[in-house]
C-alpha cells in the first residue's frame, strides 16, 4: 500500500468515525427524550395510584362518619333517658302500690310524689332546663304568649299578672313560651262606674 492509498483509507476511517459520532450525537437527544417520557409516565402512574388510594380512603372515611353521625342522632337522648329511668321506675312502683291497695295514707302518697318530683326536677336542671320567672314583670313577646288582657287598676298595664302555664329555657334558648294573663288599662267608663259605686 502506498502512501496515497494509506491516506485515503485514513480519510475513510475518519469519515466513518465522524458519521458514527454524528449519528450518536443525533440519537442522544432522542434517547434523552425517551428516558424523560418514561420517567414522566412513571410519575403519572404514581400520582394516579396515589389519587385512587386517596379517593378510596375518602369514601371509607365518608361512610364511617355518616355511620357515626347517624348513630349519634339515633342515640342522642340516651344520656337523658338513663337519668330519667329511675324516676320512671319510682312512678311505676307508686302506681303498683296504689293499685294493690298498699298505699292508703294520703300523706305518704303525697310525700312519695314530692320525692319523685324533686328527683325529676334535679335531672332536668342538671340538663340545663330553667323555669322562666315572668310573674309581676313586664310582658315580653319573646318569652310569653298572652292568653288574655285583664283590666287592672292597681297594676301597671302590660304586666304579667298570672302564669297559666310555665315557660322554660334550655340553657339560654326558649323551648316553651309561658302562657300568661296580662294587665290592661281600665277603660274610663268602668273607672267612673266604680267611683260612683264607692
Amino acid at each position: 500500500m502506498n502512501k496515497h492509498e494509506k491516506h485515503k483509507d485514513e480519510k475513510k476511517e475518519i469519515k466513518i468515525k465522524d458519521n458514527s459520532e454524528e449519528q450518536m450525537s443525533e440519537s442522544a437527544p432522542v434517547q434523552q427524550e425517551a428516558d424523560e417520557i418514561n420517567k414522566l409516565k412513571m410519575e403519572v402512574e404514581t400520582y394516579r395510584d396515589t389519587l385512587l388510594r386517596k379517593a378510596a380512603e375518602f369514601e371509607n372515611y365518608k361512610k364511617r362518619t355518616e355511620g357515626e353521625v347517624s348513630n349519634y342522632f339515633k342515640y342522642a337522648s340516651e344520656h337523658l333517658l338513663r337519668q330519667l329511668l329511675p324516676v320512671y321506675d319510682d312512678f311505676s312502683r307508686s302506681l303498683d302500690s296504689i293499685e294493690k291497695g298498699e298505699t292508703k295514707d294520703f300523706e305518704t302518697l303525697k310525700k312519695g310524689v314530692e320525692l319523685m318530683f324533686n328527683k325529676l326536677e334535679k335531672v332536668l336542671k342538671k340538663e340545663g332546663l330553667k323555669e322562666m320567672e315572668v310573674l309581676g314583670k313586664e310582658f315580653d313577646v319573646n318569652l310569653c304568649d298572652a292568653l288574655m288582657q285583664v283590666p287592672k287598676k292597681d297594676v301597671k298595664p302590660n304586666t304579667v299578672i298570672e302564669v297559666v302555664e310555665k315557660g322554660y329555657f334550655l340553657k339560654d334558648k326558649v323551648i316553651k313560651h309561658a302562657k300568661v294573663l296580662v294587665s290592661a288599662e281600665v277603660p274610663k267608663s268602668e273607672e267612673n262606674k266604680e267611683e260612683k259605686n264607692d
